[in-house]
């Protein structure tokens, strides 16, 4: 962690609906008047599509599995680099990774390659990281050690799947049963280097579903938001929660652990907003008593 130059992080498997989270921190960012680094976590992929697309057959032809979770597919040392770097001197490099023939055609590729590598922009507030591992530990990395404030996007499977399966064919161009076999090829690492980043979360967001998901292969639509429920956890020493306040301003929500608010799914946004907006005001009070101390240290 670093006050002068902090990292907020969200976390989520693909499909978990991390695109939510995102744009509740963006807007605010422009509210707190923030000025970040945005990295996106696919950035840190190994291969191009056409060249994961080769890994895999060749996995296959082994009697192996290869997934986008993992760390044959990821360089989980390059993302902890960029965040040990960030952390000290505010700089670094990244790159895009980009999906779909919008996101490619002004760069003048194809979908599944990289842009090039470029630094980071001068004087950023803090670095807002959003993707696969922003919590991620194993033996050889500790990237979660790194992160002022972990934010965890966490539906439960089936409805993580049901949005996987249709934002892959719809937005993706990706076919039906090519989604569902990248899902159960990718059990192994999700089991291994998805979920125990949620227990690494200052706070996890967790949707469910008050409609019947029970066989998500053949779901053709997305259960809404307000079809839901959003479970929210604050990892146990976060003191400062102000719970009475976010019943009172949150209609409908209801505590069911010490730690734990209960939120009308149709209220995810405004609840993010409330209980993301004075964690970071804190980081950043406490970003800007470090650069005054410094920089009276300095003068004297």
């Amino acid at each position: 962690m670093s006050t002068k130059h902090p990292i907020i992080a969200i976390t989520g498997s693909s499909g978990a609906g991390t695109t939510t989270t995102t744009n509740a921190i963006r807007h605010i960012f422009r509210n707190l008047n923030v000025n970040a680094a945005v990295v996106g976590g696919d950035s840190f992929h190994r291969f191009t599509r056409p060249e994961m697309e080769v890994e895999i057959r060749k996995a296959q032809e082994q009697g192996k599995h290869i997934s986008y979770f993992g760390p044959i597919a990821n360089d989980f040392a390059l993302l902890e680099n960029l965040f040990t770097e960030y952390g000290q001197s505010g700089t670094g490099q990244f790159r895009e990774y980009l999906h779909t023939f919008d996101e490619a055609v002004p760069f003048n590729q194809m979908p599944g390659t990289f842009t090039p590598w470029q630094d980071l922009p001068d004087n950023t507030d803090l670095l807002f990281y959003e993707g696969l591992h922003g919590g991620i530990t194993t033996e050889e990395h500790d990237v979660a050690k790194h992160v002022d404030l972990l934010v965890g996007m966490v539906p439960i499977v089936n409805l993580e799947w049901i949005q996987k399966i249709v934002r892959d064919t719809t937005d993706r161009g990706h076919s039906r049963e090519a989604v569902m076999s990248s899902i159960v090829r990718s059990l192994d690492d999700y089991f291994q280097y998805i979920t125990p980043q949620f227990s690494q979360t200052h706070v996890n967001f967790q949707r469910v579903p008050t409609v019947d998901t029970s066989n998500p292969f053949s779901a053709r639509e997305i259960p809404t938001q307000d079809e839901s429920f959003v479970v929210v956890r604050f990892r146990s020493e976060m003191k400062s929660v102000d719970y009475p306040y976010l019943l009172q301003m949150i209609d409908g929500s209801f505590m069911s652990r010490v730690n734990t608010l209960v939120v009308p799914g149709g209220k995810i946004s405004l609840a993010m907003e409330l209980i993301l907006t004075p964690l970071l005001e804190e980081i950043l009070h406490n970003k800007r008593r470090s650069t005054l101390q410094m920089d009276w240290v300095q003068d004297k």
